[in-house]
């Protein structure tokens, strides 16, 4: 009986041993990967130090390494009526980061065999002017289509009427708008000049050949299949936008909600509303192809033709697929979009060969977002 006593004390001696020799790395591995991550995050914590006063409009910030959030956090307040602190939670309105959901849902009619990428306006559009033969939907993603921008358009309509007593317009108004012109701006195909009509128009496209309302397409085809059940494309008195953060611009006398303007109503090219929650929940359907496969995808992140177009000034153009930028940074590639509207500043920057990716949402209009979303990318690229 004794000797079996002292085989048990034995036995438990040894596994209590080498539990303890095998648990030494696990513990110092954990504290090497702390002392690695934790001068980053204090890097990003440094760089959006000035956004952190609890009575003013702010930021919030994500990025995403190999797949997992490494940092996610919000800076400043919603509003200054609440003064709700903003969080990974809120829902900021992306303004033209927009134009990445409305690619994608024009390539998933590409996929339904409803659209070609060559269809013309006036094939999709029989009533629309002969100068629609020579625009094609590719032209209008990769913004070479010439279609005149609606804000000008817009601009001219309603000469010197202040902002606020110029109604909203909506897509629809701005597809019977391009309708009343008789050309372009410049033939199509033959440059690149960025192009808000051009995505409203898109949005359109979507309505006409599926027979949905363009929220609903993006609702039903995008955010519900994704697990993005809180991002809308808003459609005042249709729907609402949970824990919203309103626009702000400074001026002399402090900070003013500057949230919506004339052009603050159409959808195709600025109006969806979503978080950083939701926006790491894209950023993995981007990575994994959830919605389209790598093949379907080849055309969004290939630039029109193999030329690299000047504008009017001989400066080069930016590098354009179906809603992203495509110019490297620094020697790495990227897929990159910035979002600027009235009271927002926003900006994503994906390196697919890094594995990271960065957004940043800002309800405020002082801070261009690209650079600073940039400056994050930096801390994360750097060798270590």
């Amino acid at each position: 009986m004794l000797s079996h006593i002292r085989l048990a004390v034995l036995l438990l001696s040894a596994v209590f041993c080498l539990f303890a020799l095998t648990s030494i790395p696990v513990a110092q591995t954990r504290s090497a990967h702390k002392e690695h991550v934790a001068p980053q995050t204090a890097k990003v914590d440094a760089l959006f130090s000035t956004f952190t006063t609890p009575r003013e409009p702010g930021c919030a910030v994500l990025v995403v390494k190999d797949g997992q959030p490494v940092f996610k956090k919000g800076y400043g307040v919603t509003d200054l009526r609440t003064f709700h602190a903003i969080t990974p939670a809120t829902n900021f309105r992306l303004a033209s980061l927009t134009k990445e959901f409305t690619a994608t849902a024009i390539m998933l009619v590409v996929h339904d065999g409803q659209l070609h990428y060559d269809d013309s306006l006036t094939h999709i559009f029989p009533d629309f002017p002969a100068y629609g033969r020579a625009i094609t939907v590719r032209q209008m993603l990769n913004h070479t289509s010439g279609l005149i921008d609606y804000e000008d358009l817009l601009a001219q309509k309603y000469s010197g009427v202040p902002d606020d007593k110029i109604p909203q317009i909506r897509d629809a108004d701005v597809l019977e708008l391009l309708k009343q012109q008789s050309t372009t701006k410049f033939p199509p195909g033959t440059r690149w000049e960025y192009s808000n009509s051009g995505y409203v128009v898109l949005a359109m496209v979507v309505e006409k050949v599926s027979g949905m309302s363009f929220g609903d397409f993006l609702r039903e085809r995008i955010f519900k299949p994704l697990g993005m059940s809180r991002t809308i494309a808003y459609e005042k008195g249709t729907n609402e936008v949970a824990d919203r953060a309103y626009g702000h611009s400074g001026t002399a006398a402090g900070w003013r909600e500057t949230d919506q303007r004339p052009t603050s109503a159409t959808l195709g090219d600025g109006g969806v509303y979503t978080s950083l929650d939701d926006l790491k929940k894209w950023d993995h359907a981007l990575t994994h192809h959830a919605l389209l496969s790598a093949k379907e995808m080849e055309p969004a992140l290939t630039p029109p033709g193999r030329w690299r177009p000047e504008d009017p000034n001989g400066e080069a153009t930016p590098l354009y697929g179906f809603g992203w930028y495509l110019d490297p940074y620094h020697g790495h590639r990227r897929y990159s979009h910035y979002g600027e509207t009235i009271g927002f500043r926003n900006d994503i920057q994906r390196f697919p060969d890094d594995h990271l990716t960065v957004i940043v949402l800002c309800n405020r209009a002082d801070q261009p977002a690209a650079p600073l979303a940039e400056k994050v990318a930096d801390i994360y690229l750097a060798k270590p």
